[in-house]
């Protein structure tokens, strides 16, 4: 891999595609949505049906996927000494509600912002790793957490200086849409699925992936989540469905050569985790790396994706419009997500 020259490095890790837009850019593969793509994705709704591909944004519910990430709180504003809900209001015939939300923004159907995984790298080629994100950008400097008192009304929480979520938003993320269904091929026994795997679905299935789709992956991980109805078992959690082997080297090969834009899942994670052992000192999350920090390919995880891949597959159809803007929320390292796919 040949050396990139920016103001912030001199070199960068291999198979990285850092400068591929430009030294600023904070969108990574996005760039390849263009105006060409939008209209690709366009021609592809001749039905007009349309599929929420979003869970319900309090499932999975508990703690067990992600100890750290909360279902979320909803609750009334405050009016005075009272709630803020079904108030009639006075000397009118009004009556009005207003509420908020406390969320966990990767905690069901998200985006993962190119923020949200960065690796330590010699970027200066002086010999000391640093603590790095796509394209460069340097934790602290570019990319740094406020610390404040949770909840604390009127303060700045940002925790992305850049490469925040709102730079997808902003640019609208609505293109074409190309489903790989692994369910229908593999079941729901947990398996990892490498560059062979995915290839002879792909096959099977006609399904062929060009520079700027997103690539959507059916495992039937959210279906068996919803069907939990909140209240999850940790075994089918952590033993059910296919997710990409991040460790396979040709499987991230062919990620960067089809020039990609994204891709999402209907599981956690995308990739299969924790990851199959590596050499050394590695990435436990090995694609995340791939595609967050060295190619900018944003990820979609917790995705519900299986009536749509079943509707493709009863149709002999595998590329829809796909319409998944985030939350346009400065600085956040990721964002819940309503997806919508019409056909």
């Amino acid at each position: 891999m040949s050396k990139a020259t920016s103001p912030r490095w001199s070199q960068r890790p291999e198979g990285a595609t850092w400068g591929e837009f430009g030294t600023d850019d904070e969108l990574g593969r996005l760039n390849l949505i263009d105006r060409q793509k939008v209209k690709q994705g366009l021609a592809e709704a001749v039905e007009g049906l349309t599929f929420c591909l979003s869970l319900p944004l309090d499932y999975p519910g508990g703690s067990l996927l992600n100890t750290r990430r909360k279902p979320p709180v909803l609750r009334p504003t405050l009016r005075e000494d009272s709630v803020n809900f079904n108030v009639a209001l006075d000397g009118a015939t009004d009556v009005v509600s207003d509420d908020l939300a406390i969320l966990h923004l990767q905690y069901s159907t998200q985006w993962d912002a190119l923020s949200h995984v960065g690796g330590q790298f010699d970027t200066q080629g002086d010999g000391i790793a640093r603590k790095v994100y796509y394209n460069g950008f340097a934790a602290g400097s570019d990319i740094s957490a406020t610390e404040v008192e949770p909840e604390q009304p009127g303060q700045s929480t940002s925790c992305a200086g850049r490469l925040g979520i709102e730079n997808a938003a902003a640019h609208g993320l609505q293109g074409r849409g190309v489903m790989v269904d692994l369910r229908a091929h593999l079941g729901d026994a947990p398996q990892r699925v490498g560059y062979e795997a995915l290839m002879a679905v792909m096959k099977a299935d006609k399904v062929v992936v060009e520079r700027g789709d997103i690539l959507c992956l059916h495992t039937g991980f959210s279906q068996l989540v919803l069907e939990m109805g909140r209240e999850p078992d940790a075994e089918r959690l952590h033993g059910s469905c296919a997710a990409l082997d991040g460790r396979d080297g040709r499987l991230l090969e062919w990620i960067t050569e089809t020039g990609i834009a994204a891709i999402a899942a209907d599981n956690y994670a995308v990739e299969a985790y924790p990851a199959a052992p590596g050499e050394g000192c590695c990435s436990v999350l090995p694609l995340h790396e791939h595609c967050l920090f060295k190619t900018g390919v944003m990820l979609g995880e917790l995705w519900h994706l299986t009536p749509l891949a079943d509707w493709l597959r009863a149709a002999g159809r595998s590329r829809f419009l796909l319409t998944a803007p985030p939350l346009r929320l400065p600085g956040a390292v990721g964002s819940p997500v309503t997806p919508v796919a019409t056909v």
